[in-house]
């Protein structure tokens, strides 16, 4: 069993605590919140033995081998390094750190300490996806001519929703940290690197109600994003994000090539990772529902369907740390993410295409 702690107590409430209890390797013996009263609420309601307002003290606890941070992203960097120092297995949620330049210097120092570091981007391990990616890998469509992705919805869209981190962009907030990190990532894991970007970014809601001084708050994050993409090999990709919608269809993905298309899309409004289907048509004939394996299928679903997703990260995880090989997705498919968020904000601001450097061009450099 490897002893786990928790820090970042929303989502990690949500679904960390709840994975890591379900997976048969993992053990969930130590919970940190800044606030000690909540930290040892949290930790009495889950049955984990030990709470405390010190991460530091946290990582000292010899029952922890690995630490699982689902904190704020402006929290990451200091939080992952203090973990990292301290010769514990990370687990770390997107967005990465708030610069890529961060995220190199966690991915260095995993190295040097000889410990196992994954990013959850667990679209790579959602059933629909997966079968996605086998038909891509199989050349089902034959040579790219274009990608096509939607990713629209309403978690924003309510004007009363309150200020918090979000709404900052020195805390990492916005929709391209929350939902663009995801998709570059698949992007890079489906169709290869990025050769050039160009980025608008906009703000929908620019001000929202101050829960703590009732006043309103200007909002510089974005809630719009609208990306163009040329990969390496050519091939243009439309990247439409969007946190302030209300849209039929949430999440899709199209691909089109020489020989066919192909589609996973989901048109669940409540649950971002169940509700994925596949489509695939070849030239001259109809678009057609392609079954998903049962060798793919989720083997238990939960409330909150990230569950499901997660567990099978930390499978890959845990089946890392056993090994003591770096897995994938890690702190280096982090970088690549982040690499590409902070190019699509420089893109945003200069208002014109980027370069993209390869990712082994950036970590030598």
């Amino acid at each position: 069993m490897i002893g786990i702690a928790i820090a970042g107590t929303g989502f990690g409430q949500k679904v960390h605590i709840p994975g890591f209890q379900a997976h048969p390797q993992t053990e969930v013996v130590a919970v940190y919140h800044r606030d000690i009263n909540k930290a040892k609420a949290i930790a009495e309601s889950h049955n984990i033995p030990h709470a405390s307002d010190s991460l530091t003290d946290i990582v000292a606890l010899s029952e922890v081998q690995a630490v699982s941070i689902s904190t704020p992203p402006f929290l990451h960097y200091e939080m992952a390094k203090t973990v990292l120092q301290a010769g514990k297995h990370l687990l770390l949620e997107k967005p990465t750190t708030l610069n890529a330049v961060e995220a190199k210097k966690l991915y260095q120092l995993a190295k040097a300490k000889g410990v196992i570091a994954a990013v959850d981007f667990e679209f790579r391990f959602v059933p629909g996806w997966q079968l996605f990616a086998e038909l891509l890998s199989e050349d089902y469509v034959g040579k790219l001519r274009l990608i096509k992705i939607d990713w629209l919805g309403s978690s924003r869209a309510d004007t009363s929703r309150p200020w918090n981190w979000y709404s900052d962009k020195q805390k990492g907030g916005g929709a391209l940290g929350s939902l663009g990190s995801h998709a570059f990532d698949y992007i890079h894991w489906l169709f290869g690197p990025v050769r050039r970007l160009n980025a608008h970014l906009t703000t929908a809601i620019p001000t929202r109600v101050d829960p703590v001084s009732g006043e309103s708050k200007p909002v510089d994050t974005d809630d719009n994003c609208i990306l163009t993409l040329e990969l390496a090999d050519g091939t243009p990709c439309q990247l439409s994000i969007s946190a302030v919608v209300h849209a039929p269809r949430t999440h899709w993905v199209e691909v089109y090539g020489d020989r066919g298309t192909l589609i996973v899309g989901s048109e669940n409004q409540k649950d971002y990772i169940h509700g994925f289907r596949v489509w695939g048509s070849q030239v001259g004939k109809p678009l057609t529902e392609i079954e998903i394996p049962n060798r793919l299928i989720f083997p238990k679903n939960y409330t909150d369907g990230r569950i499901s997703a997660f567990i099978r990260v930390v499978d890959q995880w845990v089946q890392g740390i056993d090994r003591n090989q770096e897995i994938i997705p890690s702190l280096r498919e982090g970088i690549y993410s982040q690499l590409l968020m902070d190019l699509s904000h420089e893109s945003h601001q200069k208002a014109s295409w980027v370069d993209v450097p390869s990712l082994e061009n950036f970590l030598s450099n």
